[in-house]
């Protein structure tokens, strides 16, 4: 079985970290965010495609330095194409009943059960649903009891919205959806759910939690939810700093510093002591000074240095059941 991952965004919501690394290599609790994809598809999934366009070659270098298993596959994209558009373009490598994935969302979704509901309904397509409060900035579908989708509505007023049921952003197709995508830049929301409706495409809800990670908020929020569900790591012996867990710290250059709860430190990060490190990712390239508080903060590559530095991020809901 194939996956596609569409991952062909150029992160703008995240920069500056977006400058120096393309955002599925973003470090998520420590494993980058495109990685934390695959290890989520069921093994079933020997090969997946990834559609990307920017910082190309620093993917194709992350998987020759750390192979993930599978066969990888990246198709680059001149032009933006949106989801359908980048589906119908690694359609040559598509030969059956594959997924597609969003390559900016983690979530608790079991995929190897969906992909078992789809084929016992016998659709052309099943989509991952998610609650929410308001709806308005998503795709919002209305299902029979039987979860056959009815109705897809894109981004509807939330006072005309059928549901609260979003699309997210993960999907098992049958391979005969291609027919119905046109080439270039297709919206598979607004131009072909519609028109597939009676070939049988099917819901799929899921609980447990579900992040878009396109913001820096938002993938902050991510890493304290797999901080809090993976266990992290004893941190590094013989470091006499205080730890408040969640936090994962795999750097041992710290000196009496407060770190946690949902912490993230590289490690090559710096940590100079009497610092305070809270609800933060420090990647390679950051270091903290004495005295500093960072807190809501990811940073990293750029070498920059925290002097009593205070972020105050506006933090996203807790997307949580």
């Amino acid at each position: 079985m194939k996956a596609v991952i569409l991952a062909g965004g150029l992160g703008t919501r995240l920069r500056p970290l977006t400058y120096s690394i393309p955002k599925p290599l973003i470090p998520l609790a420590g494993k980058p965010l495109v990685r934390r994809i695959i290890d989520s598809l069921p093994s079933s999934v020997d090969t997946v495609i990834l559609a990307v366009s920017y910082m190309k070659d620093a993917l194709e270098e992350h998987f020759q330095v750390d192979p993930c298993g599978r066969k990888v596959i990246l198709i680059n994209e001149t032009t933006p194409m949106g989801t359908g558009g980048a589906i119908k373009n690694v359609a040559q490598h598509l030969d059956g009943t594959f997924i597609a994935l969003n390559g900016d969302c983690v979530s608790s979704l079991d995929l190897k059960a969906m992909v078992k509901e789809h084929r016992e309904n016998g659709g052309i397509g099943t989509i991952a649903l998610w609650e929410v409060p308001d709806p308005s900035a998503f795709g919002v579908v209305a299902m029979d009891k039987a979860n056959r989708i009815s109705v897809f509505q894109e981004k509807p007023k939330k006072e005309e919205a059928l549901s609260n049921l979003i699309n997210a952003g993960a999907y098992v197709f049958e391979p005969e959806i291609l027919d119905y995508i046109g080439k270039g830049q297709v919206s598979i929301e607004r131009e072909v759910f519609p028109v597939i409706l009676d070939y049988g495409l099917f819901g799929h809800r899921f609980q447990g939690f579900w992040v878009d990670c396109g913001t820096r908020e938002n993938m902050l929020l991510a890493q304290r939810l797999i901080l809090e569900r993976e266990p992290p790591e004893v941190p590094p012996e013989g470091v006499e700093c205080e730890f408040v867990q969640p936090c994962l710290v795999q750097s041992r250059n710290l000196r009496c510093a407060r770190l946690g709860p949902n912490v993230w430190v590289d490690r090559e990060v710096k940590v100079e002591i009497g610092a305070t490190v809270e609800n933060s990712m420090l990647m390679k390239g950051s270091s903290v000074g004495a005295g500093s508080a960072v807190i809501n903060w990811s940073e990293g590559r750029g070498g920059a240095e925290h002097q009593r530095c205070y972020r105050r991020l506006q933090m996203s809901p807790a997307i949580l059941k």
